[in-house]
């Protein structure tokens, strides 16, 4: 009876492991093989357009997400994110501007290095990520780093090799911010040009980089040129009036005419230096000798006299909403103008509509710049020399691990691993591959000449752009 008993027993557990056996089987048959397929199957995503690329497939997709993480039941909204999809036994790259989302398919230059593929996160509250009615509060960075955690999530099951987070200026902002909240997730972080305020009442740095950047005869020419659009104020501010006019641009959010003219004025030296080369000082008017339609076009060059109109304003409500809650923003002293500045730098308050309530919370940005020193790993900040958003940058501490700060010679807001010097790019170019698990193949890179460290993909003129933002040279990272 008991032999029987037993014999009874194994057979059913044969049957059982033959049964799961032949259900993983079979559930390995029926998993969908095409990506699209696969995208399909992840709960509240749907795929808005698909394009073929050599080498490539892209999407642009929408994805649910809760307003607030920590109250999914109350409401959600749809967020824009788009897949560059090259081959799912890849790395993936998750990367953020830390704004909107282009939907013109583009790599990263850390994509470009693992040759792998990439995940495009549109930041909450940048239209049409934005829930409707909006509820300006959950505008957080723990929001934001937790709408990415839940994208990684969805798409691991698909890209499971390595993972690397990545931006550029506020996307190398938000890069950080998601490792500091969401350690576990990636592999590796690569943040490009990314400010660090952590005191917003001190803004000494910025003051003392841009009294020293370039040479002296630059900025003294730039003051010259800054103090004489603010002596024209008059003939500058009618021709502002009649481009405003012929645009339908309106004041109502910065107050005037008046405020927005200096608010562009007064960004003209931190715009030079953020976007503009050293070599670009030969090329600069001369302020004495330059006529009014020459300075006024000038500006409009370096600056862009839409940037502080409503419709100039509006699309980036979120970023100076944030600024005004969390993330602080320069205020930056500018003694040569005298009294010929009437109000100053506009703090972020001034830029957001008075319907959105705003108050600043102190500690944020501390909070991240402590995590970064106590616990950054595998964690690669660039910055350029010449750039003014770089003169806060995050440090690291005795307490980090495989992390780096480097510095591209000369390089404004758009530096780049590709613009460090040799030795710093090929550390970078290493550890970035080695990240992504693909340190084995760096050495043997069929496209590097002397087996030089580089990336593994070659340039793509179509898919690869210069630098690491967008150019927008008002006072935004």
């Amino acid at each position: 009876m008991t032999k029987a008993l037993r014999w009874l027993l194994s057979l059913v557990v044969l049957i059982g492991t033959v049964s799961t056996a032949g259900a993983a089987t079979a559930a390995t048959r029926t998993e969908p093989a095409d990506i699209k397929d696969r995208l399909l199957a992840i709960a509240g995503l749907k795929i808005v357009e698909e394009r073929q690329l050599v080498g490539y497939r892209y999407f642009v997709l929408a994805y649910t997400q809760p307003v607030d993480h920590r109250r999914p039941a109350r409401g959600t909204f749809q967020q824009r994110v788009t897949v560059l999809h090259k081959d799912t036994d890849r790395p993936t790259v998750f990367s953020t501007s830390g704004y909107h989302v282009s939907t013109n398919p583009g790599r990263s230059e850390p994509t470009r290095i693992v040759d792998g593929n990439q995940v495009s996160m549109e930041y909450r509250y940048f239209s049409p990520s934005r829930p409707a009615p909006a509820d300006w509060s959950k505008l957080t960075i723990w929001q934001a780093a937790s709408d990415q955690h839940r994208i990684f999530k969805a798409l691991k099951g698909i890209y499971s090799k390595k993972w690397i987070a990545t931006g550029g200026s506020k996307g190398g902002m938000t890069a950080t911010y998601y490792e500091r909240f969401y350690p576990r997730d990636m592999d590796g972080i690569v943040a490009y040009v990314a400010p660090n305020d952590v005191d917003n009442r001190e803004d000494a740095r910025y003051d003392r980089f841009l009294a020293n950047v370039g040479t002296e005869e630059c900025r003294d020419a730039l003051a010259a040129l800054q103090r004489k659009a603010l002596v024209r104020r008059a003939p500058l501010s009618k021709m502002y009036a009649e481009l405003a006019e012929g645009g339908g641009n309106t004041f109502a959010t910065i107050g005037s005419l008046d405020k927005a003219f200096e608010g562009v004025v007064l960004d003209l030296v931190w715009g030079f230096w953020q976007y503009q080369d050293e070599a670009d000082c030969l090329t600069l008017p001369d302020a004495d000798r330059a006529t009014d339609e020459e300075l006024f076009a000038f500006v409009d060059r370096i600056i862009g006299w839409y940037s502080y109109t409503d419709q100039g304003l509006e699309p980036y409500t979120p970023y100076y909403y944030q600024a005004g809650t969390q993330l602080g923003s320069p205020d930056v002293r500018q003694p040569w103008l005298g009294d010929l500045s009437r109000y100053g730098y506009q703090p972020p308050r001034a830029l957001v509509p008075r319907s959105i309530p705003m108050s600043f919370e102190k500690h944020a940005m501390r909070d991240v710049d402590r995590w970064v020193r106590d616990n950054a790993t595998r964690m690669l900040y660039v910055y350029g020399e010449n750039d003014p958003w770089g003169a806060e940058p995050f440090r690291l501490g005795k307490d980090s691990r495989d992390s780096y700060v480097f510095t591209a010679p000369g390089a404004n807001h758009g530096a780049n691993v590709a613009g460090l010097v040799e030795d710093e790019r090929a550390k970078a170019t290493e550890r970035i591959l080695s990240w992504a698990g693909l340190a084995p193949e760096a050495a043997a890179a069929a496209n590097a000449p002397d087996r030089e460290v580089a990336p593994l993909a070659p340039y793509d003129r179509r898919l690869d752009r210069e630098g690491t933002t967008l150019q927008q040279p008002t006072l935004r990272p």
